[in-house]
């Protein structure tokens, strides 16, 4: 069994258990008790590179990475540093992150907001609605293809903007079958749990022109968002290396600054 399958089947798990304690149409109530949705696309597809920084306790490569136990506080420096959405991981076996870490984050920031978890059902899309996302990650290779094109399509239909996330060429044309025009490339390998920057100067130009791509895993720091830049990307999603920081805000707003370079202008 595979990484990716030990966490699926723990997603599956404790979805069973909130399945049974909210219903669906309690959950659709709540999102339409939400303000609308925010649309992320026009700060992703302005000029420069823009910045996705996430709330991540621990990840099953690294373990714990900080205890973050105000994300509400962290996500609101990282909005003072001019990241231009939020990622809130919500799977709580092995990143320790909730759907109550995206509710507080939601109540203090006015940016867009990511519910990055494993998503295989509409539920959990209407789960992260009522919690007040704006944007929920798809992962291709939890998927088969008809869920992943219901996923989408049902996704958008909430109000939701759908992050789809790939790490092979195959799976790339998968997303763009599905109308994926938001396309995350992450650069860690799901077998091995190592990060390979290669990843996504490899399977950028694979991706059609005007869909926005998504740099993730492997920032470090300015420089790296500068070569992925060059290699075309149009937004950097930064976790680990934020949360381990003495300085949230300055370490945002140093990759904001490194993604506003002159050379990086007028890519569109």
């Amino acid at each position: 069994m595979s990484v990716l399958d030990e966490i699926l089947a723990g997603v599956a798990a404790d979805l069973e258990q909130r399945m049974a304690r909210t219903s669906l149409d309690d959950l659709k109530a709540q999102a339409d008790r939400q303000n609308p949705a925010l649309d992320p696309m026009p700060a992703f597809r302005a000029d420069g590179v823009s910045v996705i920084a996430e709330v991540k306790r621990a990840s099953p490569s690294r373990g714990d990475l900080a205890p973050i136990k105000d994300p509400a506080g962290l996500a609101a420096d990282y909005a003072a540093g001019g990241a231009a959405a939020i990622s809130v991981l919500t799977e709580e076996r092995r990143f320790g992150g909730t759907l109550d870490d995206l509710r507080a984050v939601r109540g203090q920031v006015d940016v867009p907001v990511l519910r990055k978890d494993f998503i295989t059902t509409s539920y959990q899309l209407w789960e992260a609605r009522a919690a007040g996302a704006d944007m929920a990650l798809l992962i291709v290779a939890a998927l088969e293809q008809n869920a992943l094109e219901s996923l989408v399509e049902r996704a958008r239909s909430i109000g939701l903007t759908p992050l789809v996330e790939v790490h092979d060429e195959e799976e790339v044309e998968r997303a763009v079958e599905a109308g994926a025009d938001l396309v995350g490339v992450n650069a860690r390998n799901l077998k091995t749990l190592e990060v390979e920057r290669s990843t996504f100067s490899r399977l950028s130009p694979l991706i059609p022109d005007g869909v926005v791509k998504v740099a993730e895993s492997g920032v470090r720091g300015p420089h790296d968002v500068i070569e992925y830049a060059k290699a075309g990307a149009h937004v950097v999603l930064v976790g680990e290396s934020l949360v381990k920081g003495d300085d949230p805000r300055a370490s945002v707003a140093d990759l904001v600054a490194a993604g506003v370079h002159p050379a990086l202008q007028h890519r569109w």
